[in-house]
């Protein structure tokens, strides 16, 4: 399946992939665990050989609903449902949580929701409405992760440019007790001043950080390079898409008035891993995109240690 999305619902723009149920309105977590396809369990069963011996050690992760095995895990291993991802994101941000996105990954295994936080900031004329995003894996392949992330509210845009200098992020393994983690998990993220003060001079050095139409022209051919054996028609493709970025660079109304420098350059390129339809002749690079985007989107850090290397 597209972008490896089971479930999932989104508001405001589609994604690329074209997957999931649009609502008008961010909806509270009651509604967004339904409208996510997130109202399911998983709960814990023992192992058998063939023989009928049971396996000590190891229990397998099913869904309640259709009974899918998500993944073997050892006895240790606490399963954190989907419920309480969304009761502790609600302690986590009190009342009046809204949900922006959530839903399924890799046919269950994995699950992510991203809430907006309560306070939006200006930085360098820019409305910045901060995100937290949370991501939970059901096959014992990773641990819980929270983090938090700015979003340009005027084109939708996820800024992930990656401030080593921001405590931004935390998580736990799937053997403590969430439910007691919320004070640790609010001390890790939410040192809010020193964090927008972080993003504020991150923008500022790089809206100064001007870059000529060669530059981008060439930080894009970077991006999406062409292969030696390509075909004729992979040839074409990646000049689509390289098209596409640069579309997004010079004609984005909210990006005209910018300037023409890396603070724009990063978020065209955000715009265009988040928004742009693949090609076939990209599909093993971009089709999990959407999914990485919350982890780390390969392309936006390649693009930010581009401008950073200039």
């Amino acid at each position: 399946m597209a972008a490896n999305v089971e479930t999932m619902f989104y508001t405001r723009e589609k994604p690329w992939h074209g997957l999931g149920t649009g609502v008008a309105e961010a909806p509270d977590s009651a509604d967004a665990l339904r409208l996510a396809g997130l109202d399911w369990e998983v709960v814990q069963e023992p192992i058998y050989t063939d023989a009928g011996k049971k396996i000590p050690g190891y229990k397998a992760n099913v869904r309640d609903t259709d009974r899918k095995v998500l993944g073997v895990v050892t006895d240790r291993y606490k399963v954190i449902q989907n419920r309480e991802a969304f009761a502790f994101t609600d302690a986590l941000l009190g009342s009046g949580v809204r949900y922006e996105t959530a839903g399924a990954l890799q046919e269950g295994r994995k699950v992510w929701l991203l809430a907006r936080l309560p306070h939006e900031y200006i930085i360098s004329g820019e409305r910045i409405s901060p995100y937290l995003v949370f991501s939970n894996t059901h096959d014992g392949s990773g641990a819980v992760r929270v983090a938090v992330t700015p979003v340009r509210v005027v084109c939708n845009n996820t800024l992930n440019l990656a401030l080593r200098t921001a405590k931004r992020g935390w998580g736990m393994i799937h053997t403590g007790d969430i439910r007691g983690k919320i004070q640790e998990a609010k001390d890790a993220l939410f040192m809010a001043e020193k964090y927008m003060d972080s993003l504020g001079k991150e923008i500022e050095r790089l809206r100064r950080q001007k870059l000529s139409d060669r530059q981008v022209q060439e930080y894009i051919e970077l991006l999406l390079p062409v292969e030696k054996d390509a075909t004729e028609a992979q040839v074409k493709n990646t000049s689509k898409l390289r098209e596409d970025i640069g579309k997004r660079y010079y004609d984005a109304p909210d990006l005209k008035d910018v300037g023409n420098n890396a603070y724009r350059f990063i978020n065209a390129v955000s715009d265009f891993a988040t928004h742009a339809e693949p090609l076939r002749r990209t599909a093993n690079y971009r089709e999990n995109l959407f999914i990485r985007t919350m982890d780390g989107n390969p392309v936006i850090d390649r693009a930010y240690q581009l401008v950073e290397a200039a």
